[in-house]
């Protein structure tokens, strides 16, 4: 463990294997923003061994198919890939196994080596401004990265939130090999917090980006706005044939806080975002769906609102990054400090097999990012160096982790 429920501002631990309980009471945590805003910080209230998840599920007798997920699953940490890592944020893939990841407060770019761990300055990235939450968020590898060597990112400036791509040289000395940012789209409302910042190319090779309501619940509604959205765009910024509007990258809206972006095997988009005081949330994403905030958070069943195929309690998850892998969906807790295995159904409404389990509780602190690593691996950020978490020797780490 890392230290006390109270000490850590952490939830209490989730033992390996047990499947979480079905949906509890709703319980208004006010500490869960009115500490920082976006329920990643602030000590739960809740006693030990209370349940830990309220996500609904078939019942267990239902009939499987032989390539669905185990219900249960499992999830374990086989190695630590590389230590000493500064606010780290985002974290992409490059072909051949090595890893990009991204200083939320130090504004630079690192390459690591997918083997031995190595880190190599690839450069500053001109224009970021670190303040609360904001900063130098998403990294994402264009779908054509074998061709053009272009690195995209995601952060906050002076004045907005706003995507850029940069040529990346790796045949230049160290500290110098990022071109010069080409902005992609800019405008994306800023604030201390709820700032977004995932970045992903999806499998139809378009850019995908969640954004935050940046503390201005309205915007999330307002579809003219690109604050509290899932966006959409062709690799150059522009909107998408396709798009819920012709003329607009919004692809769904109604959102609060967008942190994980995945798409699963039936290649479908799915989401996590920060709840206020009550809810977290994982969803199915459809085109132009509302997905409810700040009208509604978590399960209402209200008509014009989509609702989420799971969710948390505030103390449990604070979800980050998400991966798909082995038939499950992988969501990363900050608050929560753990990693949340949600078993995919298959079946068009996208039902969880069973309820979600959570692994790795408290025991490596906040955990902000997780991607696919291929297989039954997965790589695992800490984000315990952002001025929320308690800092151990070696934070932060990538880790490898073993799932099934």
């Amino acid at each position: 463990m890392r230290g006390s429920l109270f000490g850590r501002v952490q939830s209490p631990a989730v033992r390996r294997g047990v499947l979480a309980a079905v949906a509890s009471a709703a319980l208004l945590l006010s500490a869960a923003c009115s500490g920082d805003g976006d329920g990643e910080g602030g000590a739960s209230g809740r006693p030990a061994g209370s349940p830990t998840a309220s996500g609904s599920a078939p019942p267990a007798s239902q009939s499987r198919s032989a390539d669905l997920p185990p219900e249960k699953g499992s999830a374990k940490v086989v190695s630590t890939l590389t230590e000493n890592l500064k606010s780290p944020w985002g974290l992409a893939a490059l072909p051949g196994g090595d890893l990009l990841v991204s200083s939320r407060d130090e504004g630079t770019i690192h390459r690591i080596d997918g083997e031995s761990g190595k880190q190599t300055l690839l450069g500053s990235v001109p224009g970021v401004a670190p303040a609360g939450e904001g900063g130098l968020l998403g990294l994402a590898v264009s779908s054509t990265f074998g061709a053009d060597q272009l690195v995209y990112a995601y952060f906050t400036t002076t004045s907005d939130n706003r995507i850029v791509r940069m040529s990346y040289d790796e045949k230049r000395p160290a500290g110098q090999q990022l071109g010069a940012p080409d902005t992609v789209l800019r405008g994306i409302p800023k604030g201390s917090i709820h700032n977004g910042g995932r970045i992903a190319f999806g499998p139809d090779k378009m850019l995908y980006a969640g954004t935050g309501e940046a503390g201005n619940t309205e915007l999330s509604q307002d579809k003219e706005s690109l604050a509290g959205k899932i966006l959409r765009m062709t690799p150059d910024g522009e909107p998408v044939h396709g798009n819920p509007e012709a003329d607009s990258v919004v692809y769904s809206y109604g959102h609060r806080n967008v942190q994980g972006l995945a798409w699963d095997a039936e290649k479908r988009l799915w989401a996590a975002e920060f709840g206020q005081n009550t809810w977290d949330e994982l969803n199915l994403i459809e085109p132009g769906g509302n997905y409810g905030w700040p009208e509604v958070e978590g399960r209402k069943g209200e008509d014009g609102f989509i609702d989420p195929v799971a969710q948390w309690k505030t103390s449990e998850a604070s979800p980050s990054g998400i991966a798909y892998a082995e038939g499950s969906i992988w969501m990363a807790g900050l608050r929560g400090e753990r990693l949340w295995r949600i078993p995919l159904s298959g079946e068009k409404a996208g039902e969880p097999l069973a309820d979600p389990q959570a692994f790795l509780a408290e025991e490596h602190g906040r955990l902000r990012t997780v991607v696919s690593a291929g297989g039954d691996r997965l790589w695992l950020l800490t984000s315990n160096t952002d001025g929320r978490g308690t800092v151990q020797d070696g934070d932060d780490r990538i880790l490898q982790v073993e799932v099934e």
